[in-house]
Formats: structure tokens, C-alpha cells, sequence
């Protein structure tokens, strides 16, 4: 059977990642990659530029419909195809998880990612090291916001409450990356119940499809 979408960009992407994981959920089938009709997509070339005017990943391709942003794609899946709800039917809840998403897309996605996760995973250090100084830099940063994921979490199961949301799908992919660091003892040291809420996204029957190498 032929997959209902395409998500365009690489599978270790935490965007991408986090598409795959609101299709798991859905039970919506998915392909991935940068050869959406077998032909490669050139990284900010035109034709990446035509499905996704700020060449940045994921955009997905529907039939005819194209829809970048991973919030705004989240959000689509949700509308688009059966299965459970990845947002409230309350619209406070549902404003709490659009905020969150949002949030984790902007600010989490700079402090444990951009300016952290990305210095081991492409090191640009000499002969390919890792910059230390830069991970002592930001290392702070990183604390920080664990702490301010832990405080939003406060004995919930969810990441904004009672119902897995895609706030969670966007969060998980991070939170994966990060505890699979050689320190992440110590960067989740004063973060248990964050630390708990990871390995139970790992658990999921999604997270154990998506949060995966594949070459």
C-alpha cells in the first residue's frame, strides 16, 4: 500500500521526527526523505524552495496540498486524518498545547538543540572535534530550561496534561537525543519526573518506531 503522505527531510531530524511520531499516533502511513517522486530534492535549491519558500525540513506533501511548519503540520494531520485527537476538543487546552508547541518549537528547539545537541552530532571543531568551550557555554542554558520542562510537567503525564498532544510529539525527539548523551545523568540529575516522562516516550509503541537510527 502506498504511503498517505510524504515528509520531506532526513529521518534523524527532530522535526522531521516529530511528524513521524504524530503519524504513528494517527496511524497514518508515511514515507520520508528528500526524494519525494524518486527524484532528489537539492537542500535550498528551487525545488526545495517551491515546497517550502524558507528552505528549511519538514514540509509534508498530502495529494495535492503542501504544508510547512511542523506546528502547522501537526495541527493538519490532526484535521486531515481519523484517529486520536493530537489537540483538546477544550479551546483553553487546546490554546495551552498550541502555545507549548509553539514554545518547544522556538525556545526549547534553540537551547537543546541549535546551540547545544548540534555540536556532537556535527562537531565543528578542529579535525572534526567537538568544541567543548561552546558545550560549557551553553551547558547552563540547557539546565535551565530541563528545569523549566520539569516545572511545566509537575505530575502530569503529558506534557500539557492529561492527553497525549503534539506538543509531546515535538518535545520527544529532543528529550531522546539528549539522553542519549554520555553526561545525560547529569543534565537530567535534578529533572526525574522529566526523566521519566522520556523513557516512557521511548516506551510508546510510536517512539519505538520513530526514535530509531535508519541509514
Amino acid at each position: 500500500m502506498s504511503a498517505q503522505v510524504h515528509i520531506l527531510g532526513p529521518q534523524f531530524s527532530t522535526f522531521v521526527r516529530s511528524v513521524c511520531l504524530a503519524c504513528e499516533e494517527k496511524g497514518i502511513s508515511y514515507r520520508y526523505g528528500l526524494k519525494p517522486g524518486g527524484e532528489e530534492i537539492e537542500f535550498k535549491g528551487p525545488s526545495h524552495l517551491a515546497l517550502h519558500p524558507f528552505g528549511k525540513i519538514p514540509a509534508l506533501l498530502h495529494d495535492e496540498h503542501v504544508i510547512f511548519e511542523t506546528t502547522a503540520i501537526c495541527r493538519y494531520l490532526d484535521a486531515a486524518f481519523p484517529g486520536p485527537a493530537l489537540q483538546p476538543e477544550d479551546p483553553v487546552e487546546r490554546a495551552y498545547v498550541d502555545e507549548w508547541s509553539a514554545a518547544l518549537s522556538c525556545y526549547v528547539d534553540q537551547a537543546l538543540v541549535r546551540n547545544y545537541l548540534l555540536e556532537f552530532a556535527f562537531p565543528k571543531g578542529e579535525d572534526g572535534s567537538i568544541r567543548m568551550d561552546k558545550v560549557a557555554e551553553h551547558q547552563p542554558a540547557v539546565i535551565d530550561m530541563l528545569g523549566l520542562l520539569e516545572h511545566q510537567l509537575a505530575g502530569k503525564p503529558f506534557i500539557c496534561g492529561e492527553q497525549y498532544s503534539m506538543a509531546d510529539t515535538i518535545l520527544t525527539p529532543m528529550l531522546d537525543y539528549l539522553s542519549g548523551l554520555p553526561h545525560a545523568d547529569e543534565l537530567l540529575a535534578a529533572t526525574p519526573e522529566l526523566k521519566a516522562w522520556t523513557e516512557r516516550m521511548q516506551a510508546r509503541d510510536s517512539g519505538k518506531q520513530v526514535l530509531i537510527s535508519r541509514s
